[in-house]
């Protein structure tokens, strides 16, 4: 067991938190200690913040156990429910953005396998992403942001919607992880239609409503087929797909079991199939899939990915039992992390080399 002064040591050496074998060891110096939240409790909403204990004069400490290949985020805060009392961990190294403004500390145990095609590579050859205001009236704001990804090549692709398209596009880097991809010869060529969100309409513009649907339809699909080179979904039904994650996840296969003939390839990354933490409501999918059982595509292949840290978990799990009981061509996946950016970009290589591998 390391001592006081040997954590002490190495935290201000290698940053915190402290790994040793598969704990987590937190560190805190100072009079008193802010409490600890993250994926591991739930943000403190599920379950409740921790406090670090004394374990030396100045010095507090917390051990947690994790897998050994999770990828962690977390903060300290004076209170939970107050975005304003985040308080930074001075010694931790690593962070990551939240998306909201404002930064979580970041940290992998030993055995994570951390992704870095979406870095980019110098050689690679890249594709071409261009920007599009779109005028919409279908939808809250005038105007919607969509960002059209070319791949480099003149072979005709098939285009995959992206919903929450600017965060794909900024956080998780997806036209970079394409360009990675076909460089390495995994994935058939693929375009994408990056739709930004509705901003503060988000939850109501993403919560399997027609609304999206319609712009996707009506609008982004003929934008994205009046600039790209694509393939001819009228000869090839269903070889679209579409992607998104939490409401958009949810969305996405809204997308993919309203229009089958046109998305049959579905990313669905931790869909908030359960809204909130607590909720007792049985997850939407459920309604919409036994609506839409008798409608059962072949064309529609679907890939789930949620975490084992997620409130989500669950909703997921049920939610895959009943595509699969319905009779539907789905691939799982759990990772050991949370809900974020840098969780659903690690795995959506794999992701993509299962709906568009060479030879799949």
């Amino acid at each position: 067991m390391l001592t006081p002064a040997d954590l002490l040591q190495r935290a201000r050496a290698n940053g915190t938190p402290v790994i040793d074998g598969d704990q987590a060891v937190f560190v805190w110096e100072g009079k008193t200690a802010p409490m600890l939240i993250g994926d591991f409790n739930g943000w403190g909403w599920t379950g409740g913040s921790v406090h670090l204990t004394e374990a030396a004069p100045g010095l507090w400490t917390h051990t947690l156990t994790f897998p050994r290949d999770a990828y962690v985020e977390y903060i300290y805060t004076t209170d939970h429910t107050d975005p304003k009392a985040r308080v930074s961990d001075p010694l931790g190294k690593r962070r990551s953005s939240n998306g909201v403004g404002q930064f979580n500390h970041t940290f992998t145990m030993p055995e994570a396998k951390i992704s870095t095609l979406w870095r980019g590579r110098r050689g690679v050859r890249q594709g071409v992403v261009t920007h599009h205001a779109v005028e919409n009236p279908l939808m809250a704001g005038h105007k919607r942001d969509v960002w059209l990804y070319a791949p480099p090549t003149d072979e005709p692709a098939a285009l995959i919607v992206v919903y929450d398209g600017r965060d794909y596009l900024r956080r998780a880097h997806l036209p970079q992880i394409v360009d990675s991809l076909l460089a390495r010869g995994k994935i058939r060529p693929v375009a994408l239609a990056l739709i930004d969100n509705a901003r503060q309409a988000r939850t109501i513009e993403y919560n399997a409503g027609e609304s999206a649907l319609m712009f996707v339809s009506r609008l982004a699909l003929p934008l994205a087929q009046g600039h790209l080179r694509l393939i001819d979904i009228e000869q090839q039904p269903g070889a679209y797909g579409v992607l998104g994650a939490s409401m958009g996840g949810l969305m996405a296969l809204h997308t993919g079991l309203r229009l089958p003939s046109i998305f049959g390839q579905v990313i669905s990354q931790s869909g908030a199939f359960q809204f909130m933490p607590l909720d007792t409501v049985e997850p939407l999918p459920h309604t919409l899939i036994k609506a839409l059982a008798p409608q059962i595509s072949d064309r529609l292949r679907i890939w789930q990915d949620v975490g084992t840290m997620e409130w989500l978990l669950d909703s997921n799990r049920a939610t895959h039992t009943l595509l699969k009981d319905h009779g539907y061509d789905v691939i799982y996946r759990e990772f050991h992390a949370g809900h974020n950016y840098p969780a659903w970009r690690n795995i959506l290589p794999e992701a993509l080399v299962a709906l568009y591998g060479v030879g799949g």
